[in-house]
């Protein structure tokens, strides 16, 4: 079975990690979808809710399976016995950070590789970062966004 770790913080989870996952499960038997907890981004949802967002958004492609992880990305990809990891790079600034990334990742476990995708043109310029913004101004986040997703983030920031 091919496997690959698609991880990220997924604060919230955008129609660009959806397209990035879609593309990816054509690619691989098996997406793990590892939501991190990162404390240090101050994320709107707890761990446990992100990954619920992602499991309702993701519901619809058999071969993703959503988990919430600590610790090391390489010893997760070991775990997990994946081909590597995935990453989206939606534009050129994206890059000296994923490829920062990527060789430190290899530097821990040679094993690991780490994989592109870019999201679809029209997706490209979504980022969860401004989504949140846009949430917490009361802002229309309809096409960046799952309907679940849009959903939670007016009933996190009182709106709708």
């Amino acid at each position: 079975m091919r496997r690959v770790v698609y991880p990220g913080t997924f604060d919230p989870i955008t129609n660009g990690h959806s397209d990035l996952i879609e593309r990816a499960a054509r690619l691989f038997d098996e997406v793990v979808v590892a939501v991190a907890p990162s404390s240090s981004k101050n994320p709107i949802f707890t761990l446990e809710q992100r990954v619920e967002l992602v499991k309702a958004v993701t519901k619809h492609i058999p071969a993703v399976r959503v988990i919430g992880f600590k610790g090391l990305l390489v010893d997760l990809v070991r775990q997990q016995e994946a081909a590597g990891v995935l990453r989206g790079l939606r534009a050129v600034s994206d890059f000296e950070y994923e490829f920062q990334l990527a060789n430190m990742n290899r530097a821990l476990a040679p094993e690991v590789e780490s994989l592109f995708l870019t999201p679809a043109d029209h997706l490209s310029y979504i980022s969860s970062t401004l989504v949140r913004e846009i949430a917490v101004l009361h802002g229309d986040v309809a096409k960046f966004v799952d309907p679940v997703v849009e959903r939670a983030l007016k009933e996190r920031f009182g709106h709708g």
